[in-house]
C-alpha cells in the first residue's frame, strides 16, 4: 500500500498540512509532525487514525524539511559571497614581527623591537617597587597606628591605677576601713582552684563580704522580681473577675492585658540594659511575650478554680457521710458547734 503511493504536493500545501507557517523553526516542525502522526497514525488505537492523512503528514513532514535545509544553506551560499568583497587588511609578514612596533627595515625595526622592551622591562621593575615600597609604608604606619594605640592603653591604665591607689589612700586617711571586719588581720590565701589569681579572689572575696554586688547581679534580681510579681497581679486580676465573663468584665479584662502587655514593654527594654552590662554571655535574658504570659495566667487561674471545686466537692461528701453515719446527732452537734468525734 506504501510502495504505490507516491503523492505530490507543493510547499504551501505542506506548510498547511503541517499547520504551520514558512519561516518557523525546527522545534516547531519536529512538534507538529509528531503531534499529527500521533493523531493520524494507524496504529495508534485513535478514534481519529487514518493511513492516507498520516502518508501526507509525513510527505508535507519531508518536503518542508528539504525546503528548511534548502534555504539554510542558500544563505550560508549569500555570506561567503559576501565575506568575499569585504575589504581586509593587509597581511604581510614583516608588519606581523616585532609586535608591530618600529618602521623601515626589518634589521632597523628589529633594532627599534629591542629598545621598546628594555623600557618596558625598565617600567615594570619601577612599577614593582613602587608597590612594594608602598606595601612597606602602609605596613609601617600601621604598626605606628599599634603602637600609639597600645601606648594610650597603658597610659590609661596607669592612670587608672594610680587613681585607684589614691582614692585608697584618702578612703584610708579619713578612717573609712576602720570598721571592716577582720582588721589588722591577715588575708586568708585562697588555694581551691590554682588557675584564679588569689588577689582578685581576695579582692572580690572582700567586697561581697560588706555587701557590694555588681550591677548585673542586681539588675537581674529586679527583673525576676518584677516578673512574678506581674504574674501574680494579672492571676489575682482574674480571680476578682470570676467567671463566666459578662461584657462588662471582659471589658475590665482587656483593659488590664494592655496595662499587662506596657507593663512587659518595659520590662524586656531593662532586659536589654541589663544585656549590655553583663559580662557572661550565657548568663543573658531573652526577652518576655505578653501574649504568652497572659496565657499562662488563664490557664493558672482555670487550674486553680478546678482544684478549688475538687475540694468543694471533697467536703460535700464528707458532710453527707457523716449525716448518713450520725444521723441526727449530727444535725445536733453542728447546732451546738461541737465536732463530730
Amino acid at each position: 500500500m506504501l510502495s504505490g503511493y507516491k503523492p505530490k504536493s507543493n510547499i504551501k500545501d505542506s506548510y498547511k498540512i503541517l499547520e504551520l507557517e514558512e519561516g518557523c523553526s525546527l522545534d516547531d516542525i519536529r512538534n507538529s509532525y509528531r503531534s499529527l502522526a500521533k493523531k493520524y497514525h494507524p496504529d495508534s488505537s485513535s478514534a481519529t487514525a487514518d493511513s492516507e492523512a498520516f502518508m501526507k503528514v509525513e510527505e508535507a513532514y519531508r518536503v518542508v524539511l528539504s525546503d528548511v535545509a534548502t534555504k539554510k544553506k542558500s544563505k550560508e551560499n549569500n555570506e561567503e559571497e559576501e565575506d568575499q568583497f569585504k575589504p581586509k587588511a593587509p597581511q604581510h609578514r614583516h608588519y606581523l614581527s616585532f609586535e608591530g612596533v618600529g618602521f623601515g627595515t626589518p634589521s632597523q625595526r628589529e633594532k627599534q623591537y629591542m629598545q621598546f622592551r628594555v623600557d618596558r622591562a625598565t617600567e615594570q621593575v619601577l612599577e614593582y617597587r613602587k608597590q612594594r615600597l608602598e606595601s612597606q609604608y602602609a605596613a609601617t604606619d600601621l604598626m605606628k597606628a599599634k603602637d600609639v594605640k597600645q601606648s594610650k592603653k597603658v597610659k590609661i591604665t596607669q592612670a587608672v591605677e594610680r587613681l585607684v591607689e589614691d582614692l585608697i589612700q584618702e578612703s584610708m586617711a579619713k578612717g573609712d576601713f576602720d570598721n571592716l571586719s577582720g582588721k589588722g588581720k591577715p588575708l586568708q590565701k585562697f588555694s581551691d582552684c590554682p588557675h584564679i589569681d588569689p588577689m582578685t579572689h581576695n579582692l572580690n572575696r572582700i567586697l561581697i563580704d560588706n555587701g557590694y554586688q555588681p550591677e548585673w547581679i542586681l539588675m537581674q534580681k529586679e527583673i525576676r522580681e518584677t516578673i512574678e510579681r506581674l504574674r501574680k497581679s494579672i492571676v489575682a486580676s482574674r480571680r476578682k473577675l470570676g467567671r463566666p465573663m459578662t461584657p462588662y468584665t471582659q471589658k475590665q479584662w482587656n483593659g488590664i492585658c494592655e496595662q499587662f502587655i506596657e507593663d512587659i514593654k518595659k520590662l524586656n527594654k531593662r532586659i536589654d540594659s541589663f544585656n549590655l552590662v553583663v559580662p557572661i554571655l550565657s548568663r543573658q535574658m531573652v526577652h518576655f511575650s505578653a501574649d504568652k504570659e497572659i496565657v499562662r495566667a488563664q490557664e493558672t487561674y482555670e487550674a486553680l478554680m478546678e482544684n478549688r471545686e475538687a475540694s468543694n466537692s471533697d467536703t460535700k461528701e464528707n458532710e453527707e457521710e457523716n449525716v448518713k453515719r450520725f444521723g441526727w446527732k449530727s444535725s445536733l452537734f453542728k447546732w451546738l458547734n461541737l465536732p463530730v468525734k
